[in-house]
């Protein structure tokens, strides 16, 4: 019989992000999907139709097998959105500039 490597369906980039193979998804961002919404594999695969589901189903397995490490993730992400949010709309460049006189 031959040996055959297993296919995951996720790399790892320099910064450690896992991300699903042959497109531009992170895991995280199919299991905030899951979380928020309750979705099953099959579910998240029929809202993004562009993932296959062995692609969707690896995900949630390497979430599985690294859940802390991606709820930490989450909870920045949420961190950064509560913040952003209390923060409300930032003045651009150009009205900072235009509140101080100094026109470009």
């Amino acid at each position: 019989m031959i040996a055959v490597a297993p296919t995951t369906h996720i790399r790892l980039d320099k910064s450690g992000t896992a991300w699903i193979d042959d497109t531009n998804v992170k895991v995280v961002e199919v299991i905030l999907d899951h979380l928020a919404y309750g979705h099953s594999p099959e579910e998240v695969h029929l809202q993004h139709l562009h993932l296959s589901l062995a692609q969707v189903h690896s995900a949630f397995a390497y979430y599985f097998d690294h859940a802390e490490d991606l709820d930490a993730e989450i909870g920045r992400r949420r961190k950064m959105e509560t913040l952003r949010a209390k923060a409300g709309e930032q003045p651009s460049r150009k009205k900072l500039q235009h509140s101080y006189g100094y026109e470009t």
